[in-house]
């Protein structure tokens, strides 16, 4: 499952959201429309989660 491989690797990067739940909830296209500074907002995220 998608989610393990983000709990394992703490990190989410724009190839994820190909994936379940991602897809089925409109996928990367979806998130870039939600949140147009989505490069950003993942940087961010990413250094969140390793810490």
């Amino acid at each position: 499952m998608k989610r393990d491989h983000i709990a394992t690797s703490c990190s989410i990067e724009t190839d994820d959201f190909d994936y379940a739940p991602f897809a089925q909830q409109g996928g990367l296209g979806k998130a870039r429309q939600l949140f147009p500074k989505l490069p950003e907002l993942l940087e961010e995220l990413n250094e969140v989660l390793v810490k």
